[in-house]
């Protein structure tokens, strides 16, 4: 658990901290919900230098190709030391450190709120992650509960490059008492901003425009050309193999169980692994290049949810809406988008009269904001 350190509740950074002191070896078993106490902090194991081979990893098994992080001329056209990583593959491995001690035990991922993107990083910067318990809800099958947390990821010169809220489902150990008749004490859900207001948004500030950019994008729309409620139909699908989900999941050193073992999932209402959702999101990121060609990055994640299981041999599409936009300065903006992910159910379809998904194909709701290049 952590040491000494202050963390400022309305942006979730931990500041003027002492390093991690007084670690307690995590149970072989992994923790259970009512393990956890609000207010309870971990220094994640283990840091992790991110190499070209992650990025080319994550490339084949996504097909991302958002120039700013392909190419590193249009990186350094626009102002960066070169290619900052992927935001999703940043995430993604972020996301794994927390996972052997906030949700290996886990049912289902349920949602984030609150994410930031704060700092770029490079091929050669080493990650690490932290976390605060901010809320527990029991469920009322006395079972399972949920654990709502803050996670902090930092780089090698501990400078805070990404921070997330998210909530997960966690199961409780069999036999354990319910915490309104034990010793437990239950804090409640905490309240998250419904979006990332533009004032807490961080633009790079080297940010530059690049005349040619349009060239290599492969897109002529920009910031000024889309309109709130806007929808973009992303034509390509991209149907996922266990091949993909398993390595994906290892890419980002995601131990949770309902990824990895299928021995344990074969007794589950499922009866076969989930694919995480984190991949999910990358590939309709991906998908979404189609009609958003000149986004840049991701600047926030506003909130999400995955409202239904994804498995191997789905196809995944995905459709975009315009919920918002910000002018930033003279070159750039933000446009905060409805990214919706399906499986098995094209959204073009959507156009078609009193067509419309069911809960089984409908996978993923995010609502983040991306920087988006101005004419």
């Amino acid at each position: 658990h952590l040491g000494a350190g202050r963390y400022d509740p309305g942006t979730g950074i931990r500041v003027n901290a002492a390093s991690a002191v007084n670690i307690k070896p995590r149970p072989i078993d992994g923790y259970f919900f009512e393990d956890y106490r609000q207010g309870q902090r971990f220094a994640h194991a283990t840091p992790r230098t991110i190499s070209a081979g992650d990025v080319a990893l994550y490339i084949a098994l996504t097909g991302a190709r958002q120039p700013l992080h392909c190419a590193s001329t249009v990186a350094q056209s626009l102002g960066y030391a070169n290619c900052p990583i992927d935001d999703l593959l940043l995430f993604n491995i972020a996301f794994g450190k927390t996972v052997p001690d906030i949700s290996y035990n886990a049912v289902a991922n349920l949602g984030y709120a609150d994410c930031r993107f704060l700092r770029p990083v490079y091929i050669d910067d080493t990650i690490r992650a932290e976390t605060e318990i901010i809320g527990l809800k029991e469920n009322s099958n006395g079972k399972t509960g949920v654990v709502y947390v803050r996670s902090n990821a930092l780089n090698q010169r501990d400078e805070i490059v990404l921070t997330w809220a998210r909530w997960v489902m966690v199961t409780k150990r069999t036999g354990a008492p319910s915490m309104s008749t034990s010793t437990f004490t239950p804090s409640s859900a905490p309240e998250f901003p419904d979006f990332v207001e533009k004032e807490r948004l961080a633009m790079p500030a080297f940010l530059k425009p690049a005349a040619a950019l349009a060239r290599d994008t492969g897109g002529a729309r920009c910031w000024d050309d889309y309109q709130s409620g806007e929808v973009i139909y992303h034509p390509a699908g991209m149907t996922i193999d266990n091949s993909d989900h398993t390595l994906a999941t290892k890419l980002y050193q995601n131990t949770a169980r309902v990824h990895f073992d299928q021995l344990h999932m074969q007794d589950s209402r499922f009866q076969q692994r989930l694919i995480y959702g984190g991949h999910i999101i990358s590939v309709c990121r991906a998908l979404s290049y189609d009609g958003l060609e000149n986004a840049l990055s991701i600047l926030a994640i506003n909130s999400g949810s995955h409202t239904a299981p994804t498995f191997a041999g789905d196809t995944v599409y995905a459709s975009s809406t315009v919920i918002d936009k910000w002018m930033l300065n003279e070159n750039f903006g933000a446009m905060r988008m409805q990214l919706n992910g399906f499986r098995n159910w094209h959204p073009a379809a959507s156009a078609a009269p009193d067509a419309v998904p069911n809960a089984e194909q409908s996978v993923l709701t995010l609502d983040y904001t991306l920087l988006m290049l101005r004419h």
